[in-house]
């Protein structure tokens, strides 16, 4: 089949080089508009516009792919299908009206559970074990189209969203190719998705992402581990913001009341509603991330110093 691949970050170039090393034609890539980045703030392409220059590939960067013009542009490609990684922009329907077989997005949940821009996160964050991908033909209401293919992934008790993401857009490209050959053989059908056990994943924000620390230490432990590495966990100390990579329940230690510092030779142990959790990696305002004991020697921390003051 001819194929335009759409996706932006650097989680969609895994799919990206499967489709280009497929059997299928790879005839034009859609990406977002280059975009400030670096403390220069210059235009910066994305992720997949550069590995599609390094492919040699025509690359379309709509400021929305509802401009004629861009619909103009990729109907000229004459694509048979459209496969879809973390794009980032609204479908209209004439522009998904365009490809033959439609846009085949490649989504990081067992469907329909976690629908939204974070899926991953958010199973995380509800404690689940299992997560995965499907493939699913883009509809106009979110997430919600009919389903091609799906794969399963075990959530690791230490996983972080960047850990588990990694490990999905793997494993998801070759879900991703094989749907593709499933369309153009024939020999897949897309389904409706069930009614029941549809739950939302929307963007996770700077202020989701505060530690409250009167929740239990599993809860702590997983708020962290969903938001690293973005929007990256954090919390107050003094009235400064202070940033937190993934911490560890501490079981059997002593109880201490939520957010009470304890600071021994080795580690730091933070109070929550249940068991404390020892620290990990600490950034605090203008300063590099250290290891929780480093930064802790590095401060002037009162007996009865806690976060989130």
């Amino acid at each position: 089949m001819r194929v335009v691949f759409a996706g932006t970050p650097e989680v969609a170039l895994p799919s990206l080089d499967a489709v280009a090393a497929s059997g299928h034609e790879l005839v034009g890539v859609v990406t977002r508009p280059d975009a400030p980045a670096g403390r220069g703030r210059k235009l910066l392409a994305s992720p997949v516009a550069q590995r599609a220059e390094e492919l040699d590939v025509p690359v379309l960067k709509p400021e929305h792919p509802r401009d004629p013009a861009f619909q103009a542009a990729l109907a000229d490609l004459r694509p048979d299908c459209c496969p879809v990684v973390a794009y980032g922009a609204l479908l209209p329907q004439p522009a998904l009206d365009i490809p033959v077989h439609g846009w085949v997005n490649l989504h990081f949940s067992v469907l329909p559970a976690w629908r939204g821009a974070a899926p991953v996160q958010h199973a995380i964050w509800a404690g689940e074990e299992v997560t995965g991908a499907t493939t699913f033909r883009i509809v106009r209401e979110m997430d919600a189209g009919p389903t091609f293919g799906v794969m399963t992934e075990t959530i690791r008790p230490t996983d972080t969203a960047g850990d588990l993401l990694a490990r999905l857009a793997e494993g998801g490209a070759g879900l991703l190719v094989a749907t593709l050959d499933g369309i153009e053989d024939g020999s897949l059908e897309a389904r409706a998705q069930p009614a029941d056990g549809v739950s939302l994943a929307p963007k996770i924000t700077v202020e989701d992402a505060r530690v409250v620390w009167d929740e239990p230490a599993a809860a702590v432990d997983r708020r962290v581990r969903a938001c690293t590495p973005a929007p990256g966990a954090w919390t107050t100390l003094d009235g400064d913001r202070v940033k937190l990579g993934p911490v560890v329940p501490a079981p059997g230690e002593e109880r201490l009341d939520p957010g009470l510092l304890r600071v021994g030779k080795r580690d730091v142990l933070v109070g929550t509603a249940t068991d404390p959790v020892r620290l990990g990696l600490v950034k605090a305002f203008g300063k590099r991330e250290m290891p929780a004991a480093d930064w802790s020697r590095g401060v002037t921390l009162a007996p009865d110093a806690r976060f989130g003051d």
